[in-house]
């Protein structure tokens, strides 16, 4: 099996919400991110969009996870993402996990789901579709 991607690199704008890695569950990455004022919308709630930015860099990270079990390398860009809001994020840690659903030859459809203290509650969920370039190198 090849090498899992390293999560403690995220984009700017995942490291400026503080979202990281938070554990391997079958072999797919979950990710968390504490309440802190950066995800403050409404007092005592996350906003919108710091949840939509932990569920986008739990989808990336499923599929980078997938890519590099499978030994591919690819540049990844969205197509479009389509987020559920289900209930409001509460004043405590949230976590999610992507789901690669499909993945084709230059394309990857994805399914996420974000919660807090109860994974059979989620506060919101995600489909995510994912252009893949060829990697150049």
């Amino acid at each position: 099996m090849a090498e899992r991607p390293d999560f403690t690199v995220l984009t700017p704008y995942a490291r400026s919400l503080g979202i990281e890695l938070a554990e391997w569950e079958d072999d797919v990455p979950v990710m968390r991110v504490e309440f802190v004022e950066a995800v403050e919308g409404r007092p005592e709630h996350f906003h919108g969009g710091a949840t939509g930015g932990l569920l986008e860099t739990a989808g990336y990270a499923a599929l980078r996870a997938e890519l590099a079990r499978l030994d591919r390398d690819a540049v990844l860009k969205p197509i479009n993402i389509t987020v559920q809001y289900l209930a409001a994020g509460k004043s405590q840690a949230s976590f999610a996990k992507g789901r690669v659903t499909k993945l084709g030859r230059r394309s990857a459809n994805l399914t996420v789901e974000a919660w807090q203290d109860d994974r059979s509650r989620p506060i919101a969920t995600a489909v995510m579709n994912v252009f893949m370039a060829e990697a150049e190198g």
